[in-house]
């Protein structure tokens, strides 16, 4: 039994497949033998609060405007996987940003289960370094980012596109990349459009903390309001929502501790959804909607059928 979670990397980072094993309970059906099916990461909230409980019957999914048949739906509480993507480009060595960026990255780890939880280090400038492999969480796993120095260029989407795709691999559910960075980008190949694309057919959310003060990037659509809130970070929030994650401003020491637990919550709390593939090649849109409309529902927005497309293009 598996899940094959179609996805528009194929086309630049290689085709991934995921094996995700169904748990057979009275609301959770088993996962049918020799069918490949597309999986989906639900989170729903209401008042900002992430909701328990919900059954297969809550959910509504839709492919093109058309409603498809849920064969596999789960509601447990499997450890998570993240892959933690950290900025180590020159920009974060302004007004202390790579301190704050380390403190955020300690409130994950402190809302992680030692033992149970993984947790994987990436970092960046112009290239991708995995600086640690995929591990228990607990108390020594974010040794390797106090030796982080900031220099050089910022590749930002060719770095989340790559540690992506490694988090994909890693197989099973509650599965997310979370990055920490100012959000200064000025060296990456790939537009913000091409790999929201690409992230979207990925089941693996993004999550985006921006380090943020007043003094960063004056005059840019990345400047900083009084507030100290990011004037435009519409490229990354716009990822982050196609994978089903989101983005939040760190602009003052208590908002890391927020955005972490909020993170960690709904990655707990997220619901599995399972269903077949269509016949026809090619991208298809998909729509998750709540019967009851008072929830909010974040899922990715779509995913690729077919066969595997070219290694490059």
């Amino acid at each position: 039994m598996r899940i094959v979670t179609a996805c528009l990397v194929v086309a630049l980072l290689g085709w991934t497949g995921q094996k995700v094993q169904g748990r057979q309970t009275s609301q959770q059906p088993v996962f049918k033998s020799t069918v490949d099916l597309v999986s989906l990461s639900v989170v729903v909230q209401r008042n900002g609060k992430s909701i328990s409980g919900l059954t297969m019957n809550d959910f509504e999914l839709l492919e093109s405007g058309q409603a498809r048949p849920i064969v596999s739906f789960q509601a447990d509480s499997s450890p998570i996987s993240v892959g933690l993507l950290f900025d180590g480009s020159g920009s974060m060595d302004v007004s202390a940003k790579v301190k704050a960026g380390r403190a955020a990255a300690h409130h994950l780890l402190s809302w992680l289960e030692p033992g149970k939880d993984r947790i994987g280090i990436f970092t960046f400038d112009t290239q991708l370094q995995q600086q640690q492999s995929f591990m228990a969480a607990g108390p020594d796993a974010l040794k390797l980012l106090e030796t982080v120095k900031p220099w050089g260029s910022t590749s930002i989407y060719d770095a989340i596109a790559q540690a992506g795709r490694q988090v994909a691999e890693l197989g099973g559910p509650r599965r997310a990349l979370l990055v920490i960075t100012d959000g200064a980008d000025n060296r990456s190949q790939m537009s913000p459009a091409r790999v929201a694309a690409i992230a979207s057919g990925l089941d693996v959310p993004v999550y985006v903390l921006v380090i943020a003060t007043p003094i960063d990037h004056p005059g840019t659509e990345t400047s900083v309001d009084r507030e100290g809130t990011p004037t435009r970070t519409g490229a990354l929030e716009d990822l982050a929502r196609a994978t089903g994650g989101s983005l939040y401003t760190l602009s003052a020491p208590a908002h890391a501790s927020i955005a972490a637990r909020q993170i960690v919550d709904e990655l707990r709390h997220q619901y599995l959804i399972a269903f077949e593939p269509s016949a026809r090649a090619g991208w298809h849109p998909l729509t998750i909607r709540m019967r009851d409309q008072h929830l909010v529902v974040r899922a990715r927005h779509g995913y690729v059928a077919g066969p595997r497309f070219p290694q490059s293009q």
